[in-house]
């Protein structure tokens, strides 16, 4: 269904349903992160590997503590990007399944900085934020778009607010001794390097 009501979206991810969520660079195909069901639905949706990790979108930096270790680079660089265009690698912790993370011992996370997508944020708690199409395919820009390609009667709401072109987030490694940036996007290694000095 296409809906602009959050709550609806709010109680299909408490159902174990998926939506269908904007952020502030495409459509993100949304699960509770602490229900394994749901994140395997993401996966077979998407016919995406589970050897691949699922991100994961947080209202905010204190939701962001409850699943990953923020180190002083992590705080520094949340203080300046957040919400924003930017990815975290962060250690995490064990209340997150090892499914989301694809076994690894680290995470990635995101604030994105889109109201509607932080409203659903603030009352689901962390979801899964993996773009809303078939894996290795090109991400669609509108709902009507997704809808026509994912086409699963367990994705329960998608929230329609208009149409999505943006370039993707930076992702960034704080996993190790230095930074490193894994996917070049909105935020420039500059950027990053200035906001690590500061």
């Amino acid at each position: 269904m296409v809906s602009s009501n959050i709550q609806q979206a709010v109680e299909a991810v408490q159902a174990g349903l998926l939506v269908v969520y904007p952020t502030d660079t495409l459509y993100a195909l949304g699960a509770q992160i602490f229900d394994v069901e749901a994140v395997q639905k993401v996966f077979t949706i998407k016919h995406r590997p589970f050897s691949i990790p699922l991100p994961v979108a947080v209202a905010g930096v204190e939701a962001m503590k409850e699943i990953a270790v923020v180190n002083q680079d992590a705080k520094k660089i949340a203080q300046k990007f957040l919400p924003g265009k930017l990815t975290m690698i962060l250690p995490k912790k064990n209340v997150v399944s090892p499914i989301v993370s694809a076994q690894k011992s680290s995470i990635a996370v995101r604030i994105p900085d889109d109201e509607t997508a932080l409203k659903l944020l603030s009352l689901t708690g962390p979801l899964t934020v993996t773009s809303a199409n078939i894996h290795h395919k090109k991400t669609p820009e509108t709902v009507k778009e997704i809808k026509d390609e994912l086409d699963a009667e367990e994705i329960a709401i998608y929230i329609d607010n208009g149409r999505r072109r943006k370039s993707p987030s930076t992702i960034l490694d704080l996993t190790q001794p230095i930074p490193t940036i894994i996917r070049s996007g909105a935020v420039t290694e500059n950027e990053i390097t200035e906001a690590l000095l500061s």
